[in-house]
């Protein structure tokens, strides 16, 4: 079954200067393998703790996941105070994240650099819309700017009018690539004693993404051919009709083709040149995935489902995200965390969906409200109890008072 939560970072500090989508996903990832975040929010709170919040709690299903398991202070950090506090908790910490633009870093006081002359073993990530020194640099980068500008848009249109992925999937790819990075930098730090600074461009980490199937012929120099893949490039590439569902199919290798001739009936495909080897298909690969798609239709999908797992062909059903919340086998794995939020009320959160073995599974605390931790983590530092209520008074600090039981 999945890994909720492990130990494997127990003792790691990190402090997560994130909002949104991209940052919070790249901590959490870190939250769930066992180190200790530190979410600093400005006096607002992060802006997805608001979206789908039906309740006003400020505990929208966005922010509950992409911030399990984190510590919440709010802190201004616009008041040198505010910035004072949070470079003395950066002297203790092990990761210093942000994806605020590098502009309004620099700004606060808090550029990378800053960081690093305050604690040389801390490994500083900067996850940013585009590289420095290019024409894009410090443009502001959403996910959608990103796919618009990666290619990733254009793939999905398929030729025709440009389409977004229904996901934030430059958001959430470039969370990984990150938390990748730190933990690259980690290692790093373990053999020379020192942190270093990461960088994490979204345009770049999606153009790298992208090409790595699509390039095509441009991967050659001179080119060789076209940008593109044929095969993810199909307008016949698609879940597929049955009489009475859709199921998504893959057949791919010689000895799957072969198979899937001898199971419509149509064995002498396999001597067409054309269909002989991977090179031909691709090149003929819409003739190839019109078949498939003319061929599903005679059939419901419980025959094609026998059939062509006995043919060793991968098929399974079209599964709705509602679906998933019901599906047999995350049910049997074990796969989703039940948790019991003080506020929010009982919730079933996505885990880590890696295992390491053997390993100490541990529960983290919740995805916190605004400011819950402020008093607690600002104690933390040389500040006094009445330095710290002073602060509170006057607003540098935010907690949340009586909500949690």
């Amino acid at each position: 079954m999945p890994t909720p939560s492990t130990d494997l970072l127990d003792g790691l500090r990190v402090l997560d200067l994130t909002t949104t989508f991209m940052g919070p996903y790249c901590t959490m990832q870190l939250a769930r393998l066992g180190a200790e975040v530190i979410k600093v929010e400005e006096p607002s709170g992060d802006l997805t703790r608001g979206i789908l919040d039906h309740d006003g709690l400020g505990l929208g299903p966005i922010f509950l996941s992409a911030n399990h398991g984190k510590r919440s202070l709010a802190v201004d950090l616009k008041d040198p105070r505010g910035r004072d506090l949070l470079l003395e908790l950066a002297a203790t910490a092990d990761v210093f994240v942000t994806n605020l633009r590098p502009q309004a870093v620099a700004r606060l006081g808090l550029a990378p650099e800053r960081i690093v002359e305050t604690n040389p073993r801390c490994v500083v990530a900067s996850l940013v819309g585009f590289g420095p020194g290019g024409s894009y640099d410090g443009l502001a980068a959403y996910d959608d700017v990103i796919q618009a500008v990666s290619g990733m848009a254009a793939v999905q249109g398929g030729g025709g009018e440009p389409a977004y992925v229904r996901s934030a999937i430059a958001d959430k790819t470039v969370g990984l690539v990150a938390a990748n990075s730190i933990l690259a930098a980690l290692l790093a730090r373990e053999r020379t004693g020192l942190g270093r600074i990461v960088t994490v461009p979204m345009f770049e980490a999606m153009v790298a993404f992208n090409l790595l199937d699509h390039q095509g012929g441009h991967t050659y120099d001179p080119p060789r051919g076209e940008t593109g893949y044929p095969r993810l490039m199909s307008p016949f590439r698609h879940p597929y009709a049955t009489s009475d569902g859709h199921l998504g199919v893959v057949v791919y290798t010689d000895r799957m083709w072969l198979s899937f001739f001898d199971l419509i009936g149509r064995p002498e495909l396999a001597e067409e040149p054309r269909f002989r080897t991977i090179t031909g298909r691709t090149q003929h690969i819409d003739e190839l995935y019109q078949l498939v798609e003319g061929e599903l239709t005679k059939h419901p999908s419980a025959y094609w489902i026998e059939a062509l797992r006995a043919a060793d062909i991968p098929v399974i059903e079209v599964r709705t995200l509602g679906d998933l919340l019901d599906d047999p086998h995350l049910r049997e794995v074990g796969f989703f965390e039940p948790v019991d939020h003080p506020v929010a009320g009982p919730l079933r959160l996505a885990p880590y969906p890696a295992t390491f073995s053997p390993t100490h599974p541990v529960a983290l605390p919740p995805a916190p409200l605004l400011g819950q931790h402020t008093r607690e983590v600002a104690q933390e530092t040389s500040l006094s109890p009445t330095d710290v209520q002073t602060l509170l008074d006057e607003g540098v600090l935010v907690e949340t008072i009586g909500a949690v039981r």
